[in-house]
């Protein structure tokens, strides 16, 4: 499948998003072996694990037309990445799913960042693919990515136990109703957002 033009590359906020490529294989193995992300996601610190990693989102992409960005503030900021993250399918309890991931590089935690991204990944999984959920798996030590998660308003169903030998991840759940309820409450309580303001309003903090 081609890629698909409302999924970028585009500017959403601050942000720039595009589809993964092969350059970006440095930048990943950095985010992936930095002590600071194996002390809250831990997993395989190898080049060749990030190199199979990013390979899998490049045949998401071919085979969807979306799904995991690479992040940057854009050309005029360095176009450095700050991380990758976006929508993927994957079994979840046995059933296919389409699932919330991030991979952020610690430099770029507590910036609004994630959110951001979340809020733009989310909007388009319920307007441009009619969504019926988003899931989100996170590790108990991923503290960062759980905060993401609940900035985003997204609601903790329970645990899983994906992963032999570990503690269970606790999944995450958005839904359009949910996301309608959100919007909702926040324009009740807020005044009401100009039209270049996000479903998400004031949540990209």
């Amino acid at each position: 499948m081609a890629l698909n033009e409302a999924w970028g590359p585009m500017a959403s906020g601050r942000l720039f998003l595009r589809a993964p490529t092969a350059t970006d294989l440095d930048a990943l193995h950095q985010i992936q072996a930095d002590p600071l992300t194996q002390r809250v996601k831990p997993g395989p610190v190898s080049r060749q694990a990030s190199l199979e990693l990013l390979q899998s989102w490049q045949l998401h992409w071919q085979r969807w037309g979306y799904g995991c960005w690479a992040m940057s503030l854009g050309a005029e900021a360095g176009d450095e990445l700050l991380g990758f993250g976006g929508l993927m399918w994957q079994s979840v309890d046995g059933r296919q799913s389409l699932c919330l991931k991030l991979w952020l590089h610690p430099r770029a935690w507590g910036l609004g960042y994630a959110t951001e991204m979340g809020q733009q990944a989310l909007t388009q999984a319920f307007q441009e693919l009619h969504a019926a959920a988003v899931l989100a798996l996170v590790r108990p030590t991923d503290l960062p990515t759980r905060r993401t998660l609940e900035r985003l308003g997204m609601r903790l169903k329970g645990a899983l136990a994906d992963l032999p030998g570990q503690a269970p991840s606790l999944l995450f759940e958005m839904t359009p109703a949910h996301l309608a309820h959100l919007a909702q409450s926040r324009s009740q309580a807020q005044p009401a957002p100009s039209a270049t303001v996000s479903t998400f309003g004031a949540l990209s903090a």
